[in-house]
């Protein structure tokens, strides 16, 4: 039988040096008896799992609004496509695995509904008030608002999970980096997976989505350099195939074309920095895991194509301004009237604020909760 002390052995014996190993975690908020089987890591996961905000993420969504198809990815979908893709990655690395998974599953979890809309529209609305971010909201779910343990607030997780947490940079992050997690140090190399898995994800994915949706068109794709040497790669490997699995061949080879080049370029820069352990990681001040630099010209090529033909498409930018208008008029009800939360929200008030008690309740909710909610508040004919 495996036991903690083992995997800790294990993670000595099979991991890099520059690696993350569960036994040198600064540890917990709340001092905890650690599970005999699991790594601080795993239970660490475990806990993200059975969370209730992680449910929550499969009625969250990423770009297409939830009742506009059941094919379209959500925050749950593309947390899972995050988290396959990091694993990868950090295990051809010889990185700390489990880290990078529950960094990975908990890197959106305080997302608000109706995607990066709902993040503007809540930021505006708590401009003067503490502001919106949601690596900050997701701080505040796994230290304050999930509600589990008789001992602590939240799940009281490691520190690193926590830093990953706040460190968690994306496409369209504005990091506010909290003087706790030291913010003039880089994050562990397992966020850096992460981060960059995210980005992966983020854009295949949005190309799927998009050419499902018939927003973007494969003649537009053609002009770029990566879908181009794919398309031309699946092609001459597989002949001709039908549209629908030949797309998927290509995206599929667009993603294993990233990692590769990932791969590469991030063993270059670990032995270019000299990194021999996590201190040299936290000293480096430029990223170690990226790209080479012609993959990053080449991913800034395909982010301007999804910026201008997907993001900014009119049907996007509709269902975005209704999104807003959505959480825009609830917040309004709610602030005028609080007494219109349930009552275990209007408890908050006395500790958090109005403000700050309105943002967490509308922030957790999925789309199909605030549309919900909507119609019950504003419809005359639906019951309440």
């Amino acid at each position: 039988m495996i036991t903690r002390k083992d995997i800790e052995k294990r993670e000595s014996d099979l991991l890099a040096p520059y690696a993350m190993h569960s036994r040198d975690t600064k540890g917990r908020k709340y001092p905890e008896e650690e599970s005999k089987y699991r790594s601080v890591y795993q239970r660490d996961r475990d806990r993200i799992i059975h969370s209730t905000a992680f449910r929550r993420l499969e009625y969250k969504t990423q770009v297409f609004v939830n009742h506009e198809g059941d094919y379209y990815r959500t925050r749950l979908t593309h947390t899972l496509e995050v988290s396959q893709i990091a694993r990868s990655i950090a295990r051809t690395m010889s990185l700390n695995e489990d880290l990078v998974e529950v960094i990975a599953l908990s890197h959106d979890i305080g997302h608000p509904p109706f995607g990066h809309a709902g993040e503007e529209s809540l930021r505006a609305l708590m401009k003067d008030n503490g502001g919106f971010d949601h690596n900050l909201q997701g701080l505040r779910v796994v230290e304050e608002l999930e509600q589990r343990y008789s001992g602590f607030p939240g799940l009281n997780l490691t520190w690193e999970v926590r830093e990953g947490i706040n460190k968690h940079i994306a496409m369209f992050d504005r990091v506010k980096q909290l003087k706790e997690f030291n913010p003039d140090s880089s994050p562990t190399i397992e966020t850096q997976v992460v981060d960059i898995a995210d980005e992966i994800a983020y854009d295949n994915h949005d190309i799927d989505d998009g050419l499902t949706s018939d927003i973007i068109k494969e003649k537009g794709l053609l002009e770029l350099r990566l879908w181009r040497d794919a398309a031309r790669f699946v092609k001459k490997k597989l002949g001709d195939l039908p549209d629908k699995i030949r797309k998927h061949q290509i995206i599929r080879k667009l993603i294993d074309t990233q990692i590769v080049d990932l791969l590469t370029a991030s063993e270059k820069n670990i032995k270019s920095g000299n990194i021999k352990n996590v201190m040299d990681v936290r000293k480096y001040k430029k990223r170690l895991v990226a790209f080479s630099e012609d993959m990053q010209k080449k991913r800034k090529e395909l982010r301007a194509f999804l910026i201008d033909n997907l993001y900014n498409n009119f049907r996007v930018m509709r269902m975005s301004y209704k999104a807003k208008r959505f959480i825009a008029g609830l917040f309004k009800v709610y602030l005028e009237k609080p007494e219109q939360l349930p009552p275990s929200d209007q408890k908050k008030i006395n500790k958090a604020g109005n403000y700050r008690a309105i943002c967490d309740y509308i922030a957790g909710m999925t789309d199909r909760y605030a549309l919900d909610e909507y119609k019950k508040l504003f419809d005359p004919y639906e019951r309440v």
